[in-house]
């Protein structure tokens, strides 16, 4: 059986066999940090399970949520991280729409 083409990586410098990731995603992730750094902790965790104990609808389209996104992002404002007037129960798809329209996507 023939395996699959190699494919061009995200920066387009790599061919990469499928199946596996190029260099510059390996040195994008290790540069991301870890969540617990980006302060995903339990800290968060534990305000994030106390929201969807009370909040378990999809702001957006009313779903089961099943996550717990921040309105106004960390990166722009740390000192929100905890608060939960900052907090928006969402379904992953709602999630991933909002992300990417903020944040821009993979490629931002």
């Amino acid at each position: 059986m023939p395996s699959a083409a190699p494919r061009f990586c995200e920066c387009g410098r790599y061919t990469v066999p499928a199946g596996q990731q190029c260099p510059c995603a390996k040195r994008r992730k290790a540069a991301r940090g870890s969540a617990w750094a980006r302060g995903y902790d339990s800290d968060w965790q534990a305000a994030r399970a106390a929201h969807l104990a009370t909040h378990p609808a999809c702001v957006d389209c009313g779903e089961p949520a099943t996550l717990v996104d921040h309105i106004v992002s960390i990166r722009k404002a740390p000192h929100l991280r905890l608060d939960p007037t900052n907090f928006a129960s969402m379904c992953a798809s709602c999630h991933g729409r909002k992300t990417t329209r903020v944040d821009g996507g993979f490629g931002r």
